[in-house]
């Protein structure tokens, strides 16, 4: 039985982060990149802030490495990875920007090898490394004369994200924060969606009028604040508790798969030979980095 609730949560994050981005391409046919973001937050920080204040001994951050988690959390894990994520968005689809995300766990591991000196990257993790690289330049699919083409640019600004959430991860866990992480990360979308808002107001992103939330949009905007922010990341951390970070990191490979069917269904999203091949070696990338993970996770 619990094995089978742990897998039931790891679908349902699958699903959760993984609606993400069609959600994303349909709240940006009204409201702009960082405007959506901010929104976003807005929802995810009140629902977490509130499970917190309830259900936590201690919801407040204490410590100075608290404090410092906290902001590099609001600033890379939400506010720029948002900003990147979104206006990347806005030049190439869903699926194709779910797979370049699919990097973080890829570019996780050499960041800490590098910045925590945890473990160290021998000549296949290097070449996982590059495999992975190859992939996302294969998805974004750069000809010659279309160098600064939309999906080029679109993927550049999603590799930028997803370079600043592997970065942030890592930043975090060398401050040694005391607090929950859940407390860590509520209080992290709460600042977040604040420098959003700031952000949003200093770039001169108009105003919505009230026609522009019609029901798909708020269906969008309330799916990504309380399923894809609020209630992932409560699952998210209940898997870590109870699985380690190797095999629940592995649903950034299932999020690619859902993100991909969901666009070509809901938005008719094309699926080249490119994206699945590109993904293709996103994955063998990955799986050369994490080859002795995997093998004790086989073993098991």
């Amino acid at each position: 039985m619990s094995r089978l609730r742990d897998a039931a949560l790891f679908l349902t994050l699958g699903l959760c982060w993984g609606g993400t981005f069609p959600a994303v391409e349909v709240g940006l046919t009204e409201l702009s990149p960082v405007l959506l973001g901010a929104i976003r937050f807005d929802i995810g920080a009140l629902v977490a802030l509130g499970y917190v204040l309830l259900a936590v001994d201690d919801p407040l951050p204490r410590t100075r490495a608290d404090g410092w988690a906290i902001l590099v959390g609001s600033t890379l894990l939400v506010s720029v990875n948002v900003v990147f994520l979104f206006f990347g968005q806005r030049f190439t689809t869903g699926s194709i920007a779910s797979i370049v995300y699919s990097l973080n766990p890829i570019l996780t591991t050499a960041f800490a090898a590098v910045l925590l000196s945890e473990g160290s990257l021998d000549a296949r993790g290097y070449l996982g490394v590059l495999f992975g690289v190859l992939g996302v330049a294969l998805v974004a699919n750069p000809s010659p004369g279309n160098v600064g083409g939309d999906t080029t640019i679109g993927v550049a600004l999603v590799f930028v994200a997803a370079v600043c959430v592997s970065l942030g991860g890592v930043v975090t866990r060398a401050l040694e924060p005391p607090a929950p992480a859940l407390t860590r990360t509520a209080w992290a979308m709460a600042f977040g969606a604040v420098q959003l808002h700031l952000v949003s107001l200093a770039l001169g992103e108009p105003t919505p009028g009230p026609a522009a939330f019609t029901p798909v949009i708020l269906l969008a905007i309330g799916f990504m604040g309380v399923f894809a922010s609020a209630l992932a990341y409560a699952i998210y951390f209940t898997l870590l508790d109870r699985l380690g970070a190797f095999e629940t990191n592995l649903v950034s490979y299932v999020v690619p798969v859902v993100a991909t069917v969901l666009g070509a269904v809901l938005l008719s999203e094309p699926v080249t030979i490119l994206t699945v091949s590109g993904f293709v070696l996103v994955v063998l990338g990955f799986a050369l980095v994490k080859r002795h993970a995997l093998a004790e996770l086989l073993g098991r």
